[in-house]
């Protein structure tokens, strides 16, 4: 339940197609519905304007098809992230239409009346590496699943600064740049000194030994000294494409007003 398809009730229910039992029937489940096993939030699109993501890791195959269907049969669309092989079968048998992101280890579901709007703005996602690009493909999928246009650029690491700036120009015209990197994590910096725009960090746990799993990569962007770099945790493409989806259509809110 977004804020349109409240409007779109209400409006049905003043203007008589709907009987206001029929609207109650939808409305019964806000904020939330308790499956025994989760607490669907059915509120939270109409507090932050998109609905609740399923974080498949950890949950039975079983759980996240359940918790999709309630989120499906409410009209939201269902974004399921940290998807497995096993999930991702039980999804895809339960809707044949859900798009499946190997690369990215996530899930679509759109509900049968979905109108998808026009993709706005500009988000990059850049990768430092192509090993990086788990995190960094998570990151184009929640953006994009959150109206912003996305693109990718990837392998662009500070190894071979050279292919970063070949892209100098597309990167002025971002209005957020996501940089998913490992190792070191040195181009979330060196990104930040080149362009105007918000840089969202995600350290990635790609690495040798000494880069702890993430911590060195993570540390690094903390300490970055280009301003307007924010950094979120480890691996977390999903954060980082949210953030930056949030920052590029709240841009572009402010600048229609």
């Amino acid at each position: 339940m977004d804020t349109a398809t409240l409007k779109n009730l209400l409006a049905e229910v003043a203007g008589g197609s709907t009987t206001a039992d029929a609207a109650f029937q939808r409305l019964r489940d806000l904020p939330f519905e308790d499956l025994g096993f989760a607490h669907v939030d059915h509120h939270r699109a109409l507090r932050q304007g998109y609905p609740e993501t399923i974080f498949g890791q950890g949950k039975t195959p079983e759980q996240t098809v359940a918790i999709a269907e309630r989120l499906i049969e409410a009209g939201s669309l269902v974004l399921v992230t940290r998807v497995d092989e096993q999930t991702a079968e039980a999804l895809l048998a339960r809707f044949a239409e859900a798009e499946h992101d190997a690369m990215a280890r996530t899930m679509i579901v759109r509900p049968a009346d979905h109108v998808a709007g026009e993709e706005t703005g500009l988000v990059l996602v850049l990768s430092a590496g192509t090993s990086d690009l788990p995190v960094a493909q998570e990151a184009i999928v929640t953006s994009r699943a959150m109206g912003a246009r996305t693109e990718g650029i990837f392998d662009v690491g500070v190894a071979g600064i050279h292919r970063l700036l070949a892209y100098r120009k597309r990167l002025q015209e971002a209005r957020v740049i996501v940089v998913a990197a490992g190792m070191e994590g040195a181009l979330a910096s060196v990104v930040g000194g080149l362009v105007e725009a918000p840089v969202v960090a995600v350290p990635t746990s790609v690495g040798y030994g000494a880069s702890f799993g993430g911590v060195s990569a993570l540390l690094t962007m903390l300490n970055s000294c280009a301003s307007g770099v924010v950094v979120v945790n480890i691996d977390n493409g999903y954060g980082a494409g949210y953030a930056a989806a949030l920052i590029n259509n709240r841009s572009l809110d402010a600048a229609e007003a």
